[in-house]
């Protein structure tokens, strides 16, 4: 099983990723469909690994 810290860590190199392989993403500099909902899955871990972190002080 992974961990919260693994998951937001795949989730950022999944999206550094497809940034760097994408034709419309790395030629037009305008980020895609894909790119766009990879950050915001990205975005979303992040956010629930904050939660996370506030919730146990």
């Amino acid at each position: 099983m992974t961990s919260p810290e693994d998951a937001l860590q795949q989730t950022r190199a999944t999206y550094e990723e497809h940034v760097r392989t994408c034709r419309q993403c790395h030629v037009d500099t305008v980020p895609c469909a894909v790119s766009k909902h990879l950050l915001r899955a990205y975005n979303n871990a992040r956010r629930g690994q904050m939660r996370a972190a506030q919730a146990t002080r």
